[in-house]
């Protein structure tokens, strides 16, 4: 049998495996129709183009909707769901199921001044050595000589002026005295005691420029302030006032030019009072310490 001759002939698919090319019925049955041929594979090629050009829109719109959701999924998981798809305020947690703790602050320090302020809670012991410790006082750069101390329950006879009566009416229980030397300046601090902070506080108010403590003397230090021109000071501090008295050994009178002598009143006065309140210091940390 020949070639495009007989029985039916096949179409021809260049891209079809097996399909067989179409010949022309020329008389030696070998030359192929190459028109034919030309216009097949032109049909051919534009189906293709147009299932090329479709699929890559839809390969695009495919990119796109990716990214799409990439970027919704990107934020909140929940961004991207209906609202109906959210949990319900029934749902939600509430405030209740946080957990609560207990107050964890430490109670406020003990005051000091409570220590000192009351014979009931002032229990620690005292003395003119014990409030006032050691051989000498340094205050900044002045350094003081530690001289005779006096421990009395008798407060009016330490004291003179106004005083006396002042402290008798405050009802006074015990009076210390210590004496404090720098060159040729001698400064006395009277420390006296009452039962309650009302009773000192009464008595600082009721002191005057005569209620003067009486300059302690003796170990070596001479007479001073029994007649000249002194300094005198007044204060409190708890259930505690005190006093300090100041002038010259040599019996000089102190004048307002005498800075110096005015600086070593201060310097005793500031040490009475820092040493009232280290007792309360002390006395509140071992309460504190106690529980």
């Amino acid at each position: 049998m020949s070639y495009g001759q007989g029985g039916p002939q096949s179409q021809w698919d260049p891209w079809k495996p097996n399909s067989q090319q179409p010949w022309t019925g020329d008389s030696d049955g070998l030359s192929p129709d190459w028109a034919a041929l030309a216009d097949a594979s032109e049909k051919r090629s534009k189906r293709r183009r147009v299932a090329l050009i479709g699929g890559g829109v839809l390969a695009t719109l495919g990119i796109g909707t990716a990214v799409a959701m990439a970027v919704v999924s990107a934020g909140d998981d929940t961004a991207g769901r209906p609202s109906s798809s959210l949990p319900a305020t029934a749902d939600l947690p509430s405030a209740s199921g946080t957990p609560s703790f207990a107050p964890t602050s430490a109670p406020p320090p003990l005051d000091p001044k409570d220590f000192v302020s009351s014979k009931a809670k002032d229990k620690a012991p005292i003395s003119a050595d014990l409030l006032f410790p050691g051989t000498q006082l340094t205050m900044g750069s002045n350094v003081y000589k530690k001289g005779p101390t006096a421990d009395s329950t008798k407060c009016d006879t330490g004291v003179q002026g106004s005083l006396p009566k002042v402290l008798a009416a405050n009802d006074c229980t015990r009076l210390l005295r210590v004496t404090y030397t720098k060159g040729d300046i001698a400064v006395t601090v009277g420390v006296a005691i009452f039962d309650t902070e009302a009773q000192a506080l009464k008595v600082k108010s009721q002191s005057d420029s005569k209620s003067i403590v009486k300059a302690l003397t003796g170990s070596g230090i001479k007479a001073f302030c029994n007649g000249p021109v002194c300094r005198s000071t007044t204060n409190s501090f708890g259930r505690y006032a005190y006093f300090t008295i100041t002038g010259f050994t040599d019996g000089k009178n102190v004048t307002t030019k005498d800075t110096a002598v005015f600086t070593a009143g201060d310097d005793l006065a500031d040490s009475a009072f820092q040493q009232i309140r280290r007792r309360g210091e002390a006395q509140a940390s071992a309460a504190a310490a106690a529980g």
